[in-house]
């Protein structure tokens, strides 16, 4: 009985490190500009074709390493490049798409539904020029299995819950105690005074959707190792339900994100784990009862579990 627990557990564990990882990335848009990203799943879908193409050339005959290099060494080199360009891929969309709007002072509504546009451009544009074939995602690290208490852990598991630990202690580090951090705090409470302080606002808006796309091309990454298949659409849902966390957990909040991330593994994981003695259970119904639970967390209190509510100056 402890070993399906700590399994399950474990399968947790992995899964919210994805929700969390591109949770942070909701969060810091919004926290900054109070826009809600809503094309940031697909960002982690680029970033995890980026990372096949990188990983692909890296390993290929003429690629830039030797045929039959340490995968180790594939990695490496893997990794800061897919962050590197879906960073690039982020500040791409919040120039061409988002920056206009904002500069005409748009309605919210208008920057939702272009945010909205983006998403389906990269996931139909992905399409149109991959084809609707599913890619196989090579394998960047020795496989190696662990036995923890009766149950079983991979190494790629391993580094993705540990990855999205060092993630969110490396954000906190940077929003509390570095310059831009601070600079990106004053544009969350006032970006219309923050330029009479001399602080560059699209300095904090290149980085805040860098950092954010970063860290969405990182969680593609890791995911695409432990479920190696990819298709255009692969961030549609697992976006959705990042946000979804985002929203539980404090839209805004660091903590929260990360939490809410999960939280929502957690309770996807209980309903399926439930459904083999609960008859009335059944592993498809994991999204619709992990979802109510939400809902009912966000009735009784709707500004998430970390947030607070704000009071607005008139």
């Amino acid at each position: 009985m402890f070993d399906t627990f700590l399994q399950q557990a474990l399968n947790a564990l992995q899964l919210g490190s994805y929700y969390s990882l591109i949770a942070l990335g909701y969060c810091l848009v919004y926290g900054v500009l109070l826009l809600i990203n809503f094309a940031h799943g697909d960002i982690f879908m680029v970033g995890a074709y980026i990372a096949f193409f990188a990983a692909t050339t890296f390993m290929g005959q003429y690629g830039l390493f030797p045929h039959g290099a340490s995968k180790w060494l594939v990695l490496a080199a893997t990794v800061p490049l897919t962050m590197l360009l879906t960073a690039g891929v982020g500040v791409f969309i919040e120039r061409v798409a988002y920056r206009p709007l904002r500069l005409k002072g748009a309605n919210r509504l208008y920057v939702v539904i272009t945010a909205l546009m983006m998403g389906i451009v990269l996931e139909y544009g992905n399409l149109s020029l991959l084809g609707a074939s599913r890619l196989s995602f090579p394998t960047l690290m020795p496989r190696a299995i662990y036995d923890v208490a009766g149950a079983t852990i991979t190494n790629t598991k391993l580094t993705a819950i540990a990855t999205s630990f060092i993630v969110f202690a490396l954000l906190e580090w940077i929003v509390s105690r570095t310059k831009i951090g601070m600079a990106m705090r004053a544009v969350s409470y006032d970006k219309f005074a923050v330029p009479l302080m001399g602080i560059p606002l699209d300095v904090v808006i290149i980085f805040t959707f860098a950092l954010g796309s970063g860290m969405a091309g990182l969680a593609g990454l890791l995911y695409a190792m432990n479920f190696p298949v990819l298709d255009p659409f692969m961030g549609a849902l697992v976006g959705w339900k990042a946000f979804v966390a985002a929203v539980v957990g404090g839209i805004g909040e660091i903590r929260g994100a990360f939490v809410g991330g999960f939280l929502l593994a957690f309770l996807e994981v209980s309903v399926v784990a439930a459904s083999d003695y609960v008859p009335f259970l059944k592993p498809e119904m994991r999204d619709l009862v992990s979802f109510s639970i939400l809902l009912i967390i966000l009735t009784v209190k709707p500004t998430g579990l970390f947030g607070t509510a704000k009071t607005t100056k008139i």
